[in-house]
């Protein structure tokens, strides 16, 4: 098993067009911006260049291990530490489930599943301690569960 890394290279996109129309004023933006304590003004003071270079370094990091979260089949191939031949007891593992599983669909579930308890529980952490409220939680949270969901599709269901 190997990874797709125009898969990942895609899946590492996703973060910057969710968030371009999830905190877009339109949508979540404007709540964002208040519960954040952020002003449109403050805002325009970052440097975007830099911000959307480190945003996909970043966004690739988490699509280059979204794999072992969504692919059953990391699991096996985790185990062989990446020598594919190293039993005959792999071969059969692939034989019998190779493509079982790898659906856009379920990519989905485990996306969603890793975004409520992984990026909920860290968000929540750090918003309490910083005294954010909860609308500050469900907006950041909701953007990384949809956002992980996405990613997760296109790893799992791209073969």
């Amino acid at each position: 098993m190997e990874f797709n890394f125009l898969a990942i290279l895609v899946a590492a996109i996703v973060p910057i067009f969710i968030g371009f129309l999830w905190y877009n004023p339109k949508t979540f933006g404007n709540a964002w911006m208040h519960a954040s304590g952020l002003t449109t003004e403050s805002l325009k003071g970052g440097n975007m260049i830099k911000i959307f270079v480190v945003t996909f370094i970043l966004s690739f990091m988490l699509a280059f291990i979204l794999p072992s979260l969504v692919i059953h089949q990391m699991g096996a191939y985790s185990l062989t530490q990446g020598d594919l031949g190293a039993l005959p007891s792999y071969d059969a593992f692939l034989k019998d489930y190779g493509m079982a599983f790898r659906t856009f669909k379920h990519g989905t579930f485990h996306g969603v599943i890793s975004g409520i308890f992984l990026a909920l529980p860290i968000i929540g952490i750090n918003a309490l301690f910083e005294r954010k409220s909860a609308k500050y939680i469900f907006i950041n949270s909701g953007y990384w569960i949809l956002t992980l969901g996405i990613m997760g599709a296109i790893i799992c269901g791209w073969k």
